[in-house]
């Protein structure tokens, strides 16, 4: 999905084809490229850093590989959150029940048999990608908040883990906007509820208007709070970043009467961020900005407080 929160369709589907023999590598590729973008791997562990670095749409996994066979990649892949989705299908010249059996109860979705027959593995592949792009669509319409459109706590939680994970390996810094409407419950009594969902619509259009990067994501926290993930984004953007929001959003001068800071709606913002080559942890940075957020809306709102994990990993 794209950061406005609607599904996104890629024009060619990318696939992985996993296998330790060049050769059946390039039979697949000669079968599949006029189609479909085509990755490719020789061992189980370049597997693995493609799949989470390149996410493709489908993997074509050779069943018998040295140092990592394909029951382990499988489970691998199984087990993150980053890669847990990607269909998998065992490519093998094996036929006894017992390996097909092995490989569904680890999570693939299909076993295709040695020689190869392009036919079968065109028309496979095509169910695959076709199930999956629906499967996706159901998912991105469980992770939309219904009233804003943006993304939801649920999807937040998740994409927090995935990418605090990935800036850890990867040592990059990672930051987190927060932001609260200021006053929104004396909005809320003064013009009426329905004026009220109309407002937190505009602030979501907002956001979207100043995360231009389809990296970034947005989303509808709880209430009249939303939060900004912000990947390989250092302390310095993520506080331009919020400046901008913040401009912004006073600048949509939807009109407040009963604030106490300003004649218009206003927003208090808090940014944590995680340095680069420092570890920390989801939950340390979501306090870290969650505290920062409170400093805003104690020292006078609408305005924006901000801080770095230490070297500890802590807020």
């Amino acid at each position: 999905m794209g950061n406005d929160g609607n599904f996104v369709t890629q024009a060619r589907p990318r696939l992985l084809v996993v296998d330790d023999q060049p050769t059946n590598i390039q039979v697949l590729y000669q079968i599949l490229a006029n189609d479909y973008q085509v990755l490719m791997a020789t061992s189980g562990k370049q597997a693995l850093a493609l799949c989470e670095n390149k996410q493709p749409d489908l993997i074509l996994l050779d069943l018998i590989m040295p140092d990592m066979d394909g029951y382990e990649v499988c489970q691998r892949l199984k087990k993150n959150t980053a890669t847990k989705d990607i269909p998998i299908i065992f490519i093998t010249a094996q036929t006894d029940e017992s390996a097909e059996e092995k490989g569904l109860d680890l999570g693939a979705v299909d076993f295709i048999s040695k020689p190869i027959n392009p036919r079968i593995v065109r028309a496979r592949v095509k169910t695959h990608l076709m199930l999956k792009a629906q499967s996706d669509l159901l998912r991105s319409w469980a992770y939309l908040d219904g009233l804003t459109g943006v993304h939801n706590r649920r999807y937040f939680d998740e994409h927090l883990n995935v990418e605090m994970g990935r800036a850890i390996r990867n040592n990059s810094a990672m930051s987190l906007v927060m932001l609260d409407v200021d006053f929104f419950k004396r909005y809320n009594d003064r013009y009426g509820h329905q004026a009220g969902d109309d407002c937190l619509r505009r602030v979501a259009n907002s956001l979207k208007n100043s995360l231009m990067r389809p990296g970034d994501h947005i989303a509808r926290y709880g209430g009249e709070e939303f939060v900004c993930l912000l990947p390989e984004t250092g302390f310095a953007g993520a506080m331009q970043l919020a400046e901008q929001i913040r401009k912004e959003i006073i600048g949509q001068q939807i009109e407040h009467a009963d604030s106490s800071v300003a004649p218009f709606v206003t927003v208090s913002l808090g940014i944590g961020t995680k340095p680069e080559n420092i570890a920390g942890n989801a939950s340390a940075l979501m306090h870290l900005a969650d505290t920062q957020l409170y400093k805003a809306k104690e020292f006078g709102r609408h305005r924006i407080f901000g801080a770095e994990l230490n070297t500890s990993g802590k807020s």
